[in-house]
């Protein structure tokens, strides 16, 4: 069965109100999809799609993904095995942006071997912006 993906112009009544899915790809044809642990609630990534990588998620059930630094389309855990199952698909108020929520077959998201791709917060240390690493139950790293 193939997934129909209408990005047909809606209205802003429409688009925020109604029930047809249209997402709102940007300029370049991608949408930004947020994806977080459906077990622990916790975000493991971010990364855009394009119309057929969306096609592709909704048919398989797994994520599938427009890398723009290769420019070509990847399945999550092709190379890695670290596959992500779709348990459900939101999108917001303005269909500009997707929320996958997944179950992560395999330990790490993260290309680094983490859990999650966010494994290090942002904090303010004599007046200069660093980072800090973070490896708790939710962020751990697996390798």
């Amino acid at each position: 069965m193939t997934a129909s993906i209408s990005p047909a112009a809606l209205n802003k009544d429409e688009r925020e109100k109604g029930s047809s899915f249209a997402p709102a790809f940007d300029e370049s044809g991608l949408i930004g999809a947020i994806v977080t642990d459906g077990e622990r609630g916790g975000v493991l990534m971010f990364a855009y799609m394009n119309p057929e990588a969306l096609r592709l998620t909704l048919e398989t059930g797994e994520a599938h993904f427009w890398s723009r630094s290769r420019q070509s389309l990847w399945r999550k855990g092709e190379t890695s095995g670290n596959r992500l199952l779709v348990e459900e698909i939101r999108t917001d108020c303005d269909q500009d942006v997707l929320w996958l929520s997944a179950k992560l077959s395999g330990e790490a998201v993260c290309h680094t071997g983490r859990r999650s791709c966010f494994y290090r917060r942002v904090k303010q240390s004599q007046g200069a912006a660093v980072l800090e690493f973070i490896e708790d139950k939710t962020h751990a790293k697996v390798v």
